[in-house]
């Protein structure tokens, strides 16, 4: 790196960020993505939730998961605590995906 360049911000090596919203009901989640994946902030603390380069799958009642990502998420798996998948159950989490957010 040349003296005066800056590190690569978490912005530039993970510009996607993808957010799990609980809905008060216990739901497993799994997402995958085609290049990497990190928790987002403080979440790497929360457990339950197993993160690898590529997937990342856990548990959620309430509150929020998020996790920055480069490249394209390829599958979003989200059942609630009988085993109905989304759409069909009103208890799964959401799920919201936004490309090239700064980190905050």
């Amino acid at each position: 790196m040349a003296p005066n360049a800056q590190a690569p911000t978490t912005m530039d090596a993970l510009p996607n960020l993808v957010t799990i919203v609980g809905r008060g009901v216990p739901s497993q989640f799994e997402l995958a993505v085609d290049g990497r994946l990190e928790p987002a902030g403080d979440e790497s603390a929360t457990g339950g939730t197993v993160v690898t380069e590529k997937v990342a799958e856990g548990t959620i009642e309430t509150g929020v998961r998020r996790f920055r990502f480069v490249g394209d998420l390829t599958n979003v798996r989200l059942v609630d605590w009988n085993g109905v998948a989304a759409p069909d159950s009103p208890s799964t989490p959401t799920v919201h995906v936004d490309y090239n957010v700064p980190s905050r």
